[in-house]
């Protein structure tokens, strides 16, 4: 049974550890186990009820009356919530549930709901990068247990790829972009996410993957007119080491400019040729996207 400390709990909810610690001593629907070192542990059920707590505290529901709810009550009100920023939490909270109690079905369900209202882009955007944004830094700290990890990423991956199947072909003569990740990177929603923001445009992409030799990429830039590289990095395998690879990417084409995200890059300070450009958000990126 996967399990949870106070720091996991705040990430994914977004309420302050020391506020968790605060409802525990106060009310009684967090009864967290203790280690023998007096260190606090929750079970995957406590942090479903940590999420829907929050989400009924932050739209107007006193927490001193949410202690008196069942869980049946609790869901009742949540599904009652009809703010739109209410209900893009909603469906975010209930793929975490789905995602800690292994219930792909529903998660699934969840994702193609949504899809079926809003469409994929709108899914990607509100629901999927939320989603990642608060389980992410839990997998890459191999806070949840790899099983859940892999089976709701790879449902996602699915649904983007779906999402990019259905674009239309792209305009000829469009400027070509090679998206790609480097040797070691297997975290590909993001880069899946640029494919489809690209193609629906109209941009010609070259899609190489994951884990790709730079020395595969350079040989491709020798043959094909690239206007583009672009990478998107989020948490690479064990000696990954980031300056060797910018170094690397100097060794290619300088004359190609190449375009950095995801979530190492946020992190990055070292030295950057100027042919490379990093973006460090979301909204930079998209804007980027919009500008070429």
């Amino acid at each position: 049974m996967s399990s949870y400390t106070i720091k996991d709990l705040e990430q994914i909810s977004g309420i302050k550890a020391h506020t968790i610690r605060i409802w525990e001593q106060r009310y009684q629907f967090l009864q967290p186990q203790r280690t023998e070192t007096n260190i606090r542990s929750y079970t995957a059920d406590e942090l479903k009820v940590i999420l829907n707590v929050s989400l009924l505290n932050k739209y107007g529901f006193k927490i001193s009356h949410i202690d008196k709810m069942s869980a049946a009550e609790m869901e009742d009100k949540i599904l009652g919530l009809s703010q739109l920023d209410a209900e893009k939490e909603r469906v975010v909270n209930a793929l975490i549930k789905d995602m800690v109690s292994l219930d792909m079905l529903a998660f699934e369900r969840q994702l193609d709901t949504y899809i079926a209202q809003k469409g994929i882009e709108k899914t990607i955007t509100e629901i999927i990068f939320s989603f990642l944004e608060r389980v992410g830094v839990l997998w890459i700290t191999n806070h949840i247990n790899p099983a859940q990890e892999h089976l709701a990423s790879n449902l996602i991956r699915q649904k983007v790829i779906l999402g990019i199947e259905k674009l239309p072909k792209m305009f000829p003569n469009a400027k070509l972009i090679v998206l790609f990740m480097p040797e070691g990177e297997y975290h590909e929603i993001g880069l899946l996410f640029v494919h489809f923001l690209l193609k629906s445009k109209g941009y010609n992409v070259d899609y190489l993957g994951t884990n790709v030799p730079l020395v595969d990429l350079k040989y491709l830039t020798e043959y094909k007119k690239v206007d583009y590289l672009y990478s998107h990095i989020t948490a690479p395998i064990k000696g990954f080491k980031m300056n060797k690879f910018m170094e690397q990417l100097t060794q290619i084409n300088s004359k190609i400019p190449v375009v950095l995200t995801g979530q190492m890059m946020q992190e990055y300070k070292g030295p950057v040729a100027s042919h490379i450009r990093i973006m460090q958000s979301l909204s930079e990126t998209m804007q980027f996207l919009s500008s070429l």
